[in-house]
């Protein structure tokens, strides 16, 4: 189980009000009391910061915000003695506008980075050369006047993509790999991992009956700029770098309209990522079907595969925000939702906050700082609500994040989530997520054990765990209305008052207040 860190947020040490890695440190204990097995901290590289380190300048140097290679360093030696492994962010299918590689391309079309990155003429009128439309808004090309060509941008403009069709991008990209792994990281999430190779033609996207498509790109099916095959020829050459270090691995991100079967193209077999994960669980508010169909669809396309499942991240709305119907005990929500995720087959990734059941915060229009939000607000008021940062003492000016203004506002609603107040009643959601995740890290079945999916009704959902000598019955409630069920199971020893959940099994029925779930052991 992985805990994420957005850095700019989690902790300011210097009193700048961005989050640094000397933070993290400070603050390993208590990542290590929460009782996951490692970390993944999202970019913390030289960059401009036009998406805030997802454009990069340099792979190999840290931004001086953070901190230094020195800092880094340091982390790298005392997560260890946490028994916590250290994953870092990469984005390597595109860069930021400043990185040398780019000022090199752009200046001629004879230079030796010339085909460092998409490049294309014009069609006859000036227009770009196919309809593809960039993420965060408008076409995903921009005119170039040195070249007199276009460039190729799935984000914002100031992030051109690099082209994974030319052999010395690959192995620029597979050396700061391994510049990373010889330093001593334990791996690496891969950003947009689908994104890497684009089709060499440059056919038009076919169009896509989005029914609410507050952006232009939900109108096409992305499948000429994305999860292109010739991916995974990449793919192999990765996992054979990662296979020279014992014990790293990697979770590819992926972005896909068919996300469970792209999951499984990229981690089926030993020339595939460990791992990867999708937006299946991250986007609107979902069902118990829809959590079952996803996992019994991969499970259907390959049982070996090794699947990573998320609730949240720095990326979309909060779990306890997006997928709550706004009534019924949050705390309780936000205990069950930890519950069922990390009772999932697969690596589970718990986002910061999630510990602390945080919900959506609200950020004015004028302090927001992502451009995605700010393009197309309000209908879409972008990620800075899920950003904003960590609420260490809630008697304290900004949550005990920073001594001064931090770069995005604590929202008030905020301080009363804080770990002080947490840490000092059991009955917290960061007190259940300690207690249940030692004991969960004690259950070969819940780690590795197969699963198999029960029939109940909506809201709930509930599945068997099995590994060789022991088996759990798990359910849940999504609603916030009291459920119950035949889930088999009679005589199985319940562990709900152990743990601090509120289910129960009677007989072979589970009766489930709102937002309520349970464990029993299976014989």
């Amino acid at each position: 189980m992985i805990y994420q860190i957005y850095p700019r947020s989690f902790r300011d040490s210097n009193g700048d009000g961005i989050g640094d890695l000397p933070g993290i440190i400070e603050k390993l204990d208590y990542i290590k009391a929460l009782g996951v097995d490692g970390i993944w901290i999202s970019p913390f590289f030289a960059s401009p910061m036009k998406d805030f380190g997802y454009d990069v300048a340099d792979y190999r140097a840290i931004d001086p915000m953070f901190g230094t290679m020195e800092d880094f360093d340091r982390l790298l030696a005392e997560a260890p003695e946490r028994d916590l492994k250290i994953i870092i962010d990469q984005v390597y299918s595109h860069t930021s506008d400043q990185h040398p590689w780019f000022i090199e391309s752009r200046a001629s079309r004879d230079g030796p980075r010339a085909d460092w990155y998409v490049w294309a003429d014009a069609r006859p009128d000036g227009m770009p050369p196919n309809n593809w439309l960039a993420i965060f808004g408008g076409p995903a090309w921009t005119w170039e006047p040195r070249r007199r060509q276009y460039y190729l941008h799935n984000f914002l403009v100031e992030q051109p993509d690099l082209n994974f069709h030319e052999p010395a991008v690959q192995d620029a990209v597979l050396e700061t790999a391994r510049f990373w792994l010889d330093r001593g990281v334990d791996g690496f999430r891969l950003d947009v991992a689908n994104f890497f190779m684009h089709d060499p033609a440059l056919r038009d996207n076919p169009p896509f009956a989005h029914p609410n498509p507050v952006k232009p790109y939900w109108l096409q099916r992305q499948i000429y700029n994305r999860s292109r095959p010739e991916n995974l020829a990449f793919v192999a050459r990765f996992r054979a770098l990662l296979d020279e270090y014992p014990g790293a691995m990697a979770v590819a991100e992926i972005a896909s309209h068919d996300p469970v079967r792209t999951m499984v193209a990229y981690t089926d077999g030993p020339e595939r990522y460990h791992t990867a994960y999708s937006f299946v669980f991250l986007r609107q508010s979902q069902g118990a079907a829809h959590i079952r169909g996803s996992v019994e669809d991969l499970l259907d396309a390959s049982p070996d595969a090794w699947p990573s499942w998320a609730f949240s991240n720095h990326d979309v709305e909060r779990v306890v925000t997006r997928w709550s119907a706004g009534t019924g005990d949050r705390a309780a929500f936000a205990k069950m939702l930890i519950a069922l995720l990390t009772s999932l087959r697969g690596t589970t990734f718990l986002y910061q906050g999630e510990e602390l059941g945080l919900p959506q915060a609200q950020v004015p229009f004028e302090r927001l700082q992502d451009p995605e939000g700010r393009t197309f607000w309000p209908a879409h008021k972008g990620r800075d609500g899920g950003r904003t940062p960590m609420v260490w003492e809630g008697n304290k000016p900004h949550g005990g994040f920073s001594s001064a203004e931090p770069w995005l506002p604590v929202d008030s609603s905020h301080l009363g989530f804080a770990v002080d107040h947490q840490v000092a009643d059991p009955e917290s959601v960061l007190a259940f997520t300690r207690r249940y995740l030692a004991w969960r890290r004690q259950q070969p079945a819940l780690i590795r054990g197969d699963i198999r999916f029960l029939d109940v009704p909506e809201p709930m959902v509930a599945f068997e765990r099995r590994s060789a000598g022991q088996g759990f019955l798990c359910a849940f409630n999504l609603g916030d209305s009291p459920v119950a069920a035949r889930v088999g199971g009679a005589g199985a020893a319940t562990l709900t008052n152990g743990l601090g959940l509120d289910g129960v099994l009677l007989g072979d029925i589970a009766h489930l207040p709102g937002h309520g779930a349970l464990f029993a052991e299976l014989g």
